[in-house]
């Protein structure tokens, strides 16, 4: 018997244990495939990974579980009181997020004369933080490797603006990324694309996005998915004591290491 001459249901059963890709691949095989990997019991069981974040409830009972999974990959969906976003990877359906910058810690970001918050048209979140004066520059952020999709290997991304920026261009960002309790990995890099000075020019510089936002690589880990953990990420400039502003946080995002954004140098 050929795996089309099989029973519907039975054919819905065996996608729903492959990948999004697999199933979409697959559907060309036959009519009764087709009609198979379009069915909701497909769809739903690559919903999954959402139904802890997103309730059920929220999701309109008219679309189709397919339509569904492809409007959750293509649209980040707010979560945790406007903190996160939170997406699939079209391939596989595994989890992408982003921590707004209200979700990270910033040294000073309390402070109305060092850091302003506001809301920008183009941002995904309420507000982004704006960089008005500082010579610290800290920022952090933490994620529970729980909350990640297993067996995965993540990059790592701060994503921001320069408006007018200054004091970025004389001395190297630090930028880290690792798991609490095992390896970090730390790099120089350059977070304006203005250079000053040429002994920056070696260094990684962020590209721009397809959403208009630059983004630079911190990093990437493998998340096994097996034990808790807290994914630590970190950008700092703290040695020049050269005062910097005009720096434009949305974030940092976590995504399967085989996605890209789309981006132009």
């Amino acid at each position: 018997m050929e795996f089309e001459d099989l029973a519907e249901g039975c054919i819905a059963k065996i996608l729903s244990q492959t990948s999004p890709l697999d199933a979409c691949k697959l559907s060309l095989v036959s009519r009764t495939v087709c009609s198979a990997a379009e069915s909701d019991s497909v769809w739903s069981a690559f919903l999954l990974n959402l139904t802890s974040i997103i309730p059920p409830s929220s999701f309109p009972s008219s679309t189709s579980k397919k339509d569904l999974y492809f409007n959750l990959c293509n649209h980040p969906t707010i979560i945790d009181q406007g903190k996160k976003s939170v997406q699939l990877d079209k391939r596989t359906g595994k989890k992408c997020y982003m921590l707004s910058a209200r979700n990270l810690e910033i040294e000073w970001g309390d402070s109305v004369r060092h850091w302003e918050w506001t809301s920008l048209p183009e941002s995904r979140f309420e507000v982004v933080a704006v960089l008005r004066a500082v010579c610290w520059f800290d920022i952090s952020g933490k994620i529970s490797t729980l909350a990640l999709s297993s067996n995965t290997h993540y990059a790592v991304f701060l994503v921001f603006k320069m408006m007018n920026a200054s004091g970025f261009h004389y001395h190297p960002t630090v930028i880290s990324v690792g798991i609490s309790g095992g390896s970090t990995n730390t790099k120089y890099v350059c977070l304006d694309l203005n250079l000053k000075d040429n002994r920056l020019s070696e260094l990684q510089c962020p590209k721009v996005r397809s959403d208009g936002w630059l983004e630079i690589e911190m990093g990437e880990f493998l998340n096994s998915g097996t034990e808790e953990g807290q994914v630590e990420m970190k950008v700092m400039e703290t040695t020049s004591h050269i005062l910097k502003c005009g720096f434009i946080l949305e974030g940092i995002e976590l995504r399967p290491k085989h996605l890209i954004c789309e981006t132009s140098s």
